[in-house]
């Protein structure tokens, strides 16, 4: 009986590793689903007398950096900083707005070949944040509290 037992463990400790190593592996070839998005995008429907777009880049295999700008007129009126990041076993949409203190991680919640979706129910708005890629085009989502803004953007040549 206690080899048995002892098998058992031995069995369940090697299954467990196992599980754990495949993990990262998952987790890189998630990520790198991701890299569709580097480049510029410039905004298709911004407010009259704005425009704006979104820039990413790669950083390394765990890190996209990027920035969101809206202008009016020749003047900047609008800065986000922006990343996607592989930490703490998750990989995570980092927001850093001018309104809030620290930047804002939104946790992936689905990936796939041309979307994804991040989010992080905790935060007042939003609470939703989703990209879409069609061709040379992406739609951002962001939502939360029945409330939802579009940003449409076209990747520049």
């Amino acid at each position: 009986m206690k080899k048995l037992i002892a098998g058992a463990f031995i069995l369940l400790c090697t299954l467990a590793s196992s599980s754990h190593a495949q993990a990262p592996k998952q987790l890189a070839a998630d990520f790198k689903k991701l890299e569709w998005i580097t480049g510029t995008w410039n905004r298709t429907n911004a407010k009259p007398g704005r425009s704006g777009h979104e820039r990413w880049f790669k950083v390394s295999d765990t890190e996209i950096r990027g920035f969101g700008i809206t202008m009016r007129g020749a003047d900047t009126v609008y800065v986000e900083k922006l990343k996607l990041v592989v930490r703490d076993g998750g990989i995570y949409y980092s927001a850093d707005v001018p309104e809030n203190k620290a930047p804002v991680l939104f946790k992936l919640t689905e990936i796939k070949e041309d979307s994804f979706t991040c989010e992080n129910d905790a935060n007042e708005f939003p609470k939703k944040i989703w990209y879409g890629r069609t061709g040379n085009t992406v739609k951002a989502v962001i939502s939360g509290g029945g409330k939802s803004v579009d940003y449409l953007f076209e990747k520049k040549s």
